[in-house]
């Protein structure tokens, strides 16, 4: 809504400050971080370092997701760490609170442990430093951006997850985000 009253005023998104763009950030990843809209990932718990990288990213060009590229227009480095530090402490998503499908469940974590997602995404996979949390993201989001890396239109800032999960299928990426999506 702010970024849709900037321009309705006729001022640049970019024309806004931090503190001005925060309730635009909510307004699609959901109150508390926790997204509601399909293939917006819930952004509560992430490591702020991996959301300042993210943030860098799409200010930059580096990462091309719009409305993201429009939305960090003018955006200190200062303003960025600011808004990764306060995403970090927003509380983590809750699960998907549907009945969970144990042998779905158990093709995704052997999944999860077979290509060693807990090495980067901790034990929990809840994250750290610059590896984001993956516990409780949207599956819908997880499965975008696993077929992301695997095609290559979704960078990071090194090739590791184009690496992991290029030799994967597609129904081994869908039973992995639903894995994923369900943990706490």
């Amino acid at each position: 809504m702010g970024a849709i009253l900037a321009v309705m005023a006729g001022l640049p998104v970019g024309a806004q400050s931090l503190q001005e763009r925060v309730p635009t950030c909510f307004e699609c990843h959901g109150e508390k971080g926790q997204s509601q809209l399909p293939e917006v990932p819930s952004l509560g718990a992430q490591p702020a370092l991996y959301t300042l990288v993210e943030l860098v990213m799409f200010r930059d060009k580096l990462r091309l997701t719009e409305p993201m590229n429009q939305q960090t227009v003018g955006l200190s480095d200062g303003d960025l760490r600011a808004l990764s530090e306060m995403i970090a402490k927003l509380p983590a998503p809750e699960p998907t609170s549907d009945t969970p499908d144990p042998a779905r469940m158990d093709r995704g974590r052997a999944l999860a442990q077979a290509n060693r997602c807990n090495f980067c995404h901790q034990s929990n996979y809840q994250g750290v430093e610059n590896v984001p949390r993956l516990a409780g993201q949207r599956e819908d989001y997880l499965l975008k951006s696993l077929r992301a890396y695997k095609d290559n239109t979704r960078r990071g800032y090194d090739a590791q997850m184009s690496e992991v999960v290029y030799a994967m299928k597609d129904d081994d990426l869908v039973d992995l985000a639903y894995f994923l999506a369900r943990l706490k």
